[in-house]
């Protein structure tokens, strides 16, 4: 039975957009944010929400979140392939760095990369996913609400903190549904999910980290300042 879901969803989500032209990137983030979400029991927006902040790019009249993404001393890459960004993160770490971001939830790799086996696997959607929905799931136990999770995922900084939990929120407020094949249908309790009434008012876009359109912030998640 497992393996026929595997070649169902691999028939829906990559056979079937590569035959019509490219593959849905976009997509492989998408869905695997709505499965670790699932599988943590946590409202699947709130994972839709994050990769959106993190990673989110104009793409044929949409936002949406791109998996092969690197920031690094501030500047967001955006690479066509898995390979190309994982050669980029190899080289930027054979020089020196190790403060960068990777993936469709911007993992660090400083304060995070001991928990993956390899760049690769850092860079792997549900890999990547699984260990942000476990991280943001760990911060909504501590604060008790997702847009504080949120706003700690990126920062404990409460300034840092608080501008980016305000563009997650609205970026979550503003979320349309995604078509899901039978497999995502939730069986598992799932959290409270945010309230209109416990958003916090907007704050205006400035600065670099959002005029370009992008969701990627220069700061390291859940970093101490």
């Amino acid at each position: 039975m497992a393996w026929r879901i595997a070649v169902y969803i691999w028939m829906v989500f990559v056979a079937a957009p590569a035959v019509a032209g490219s593959p849905d990137l976009p997509a492989l983030c998408e869905l695997a944010a709505v499965r670790s979400a699932q599988a943590r029991a946590m409202p699947p927006d709130v994972l839709r929400a994050l990769t959106l902040t993190e990673t989110g790019r104009k793409l044929d009249g949409g936002f949406r979140p791109w998996p092969w993404t690197v920031n690094i001393a501030g500047k967001g890459y955006w690479f066509e392939t898995k390979a190309e960004a994982i050669a980029f993160v190899q080289q930027a770490h054979a020089n020196g760095a190790r403060s960068f971001d990777v993936g469709c939830f911007q993992l660090n790799y400083r304060w995070h990369g001991a928990g993956f086996a390899s760049f690769d696997e850092m860079f792997d959607p549900d890999a990547n996913a699984t260990y942000a929905a476990s991280f943001m799931a760990d911060l909504y136990a501590e604060g008790g609400h997702w847009g504080w999770a949120a706003g700690a995922y990126h920062s404990r900084t409460p300034s840092l903190g608080s501008k980016y939990r305000a563009r997650f929120e609205r970026i979550l407020a503003k979320l349309k549904p995604i078509a899901l094949p039978p497999v995502f249908v939730a069986t598992a309790p799932i959290l409270p999910s945010i309230s209109p009434a416990q958003t916090v008012a907007s704050a205006s876009d400035n600065g670099s980290a959002f005029g370009d359109g992008s969701g990627l912030f220069t700061t390291s998640k859940g970093r101490m300042y």
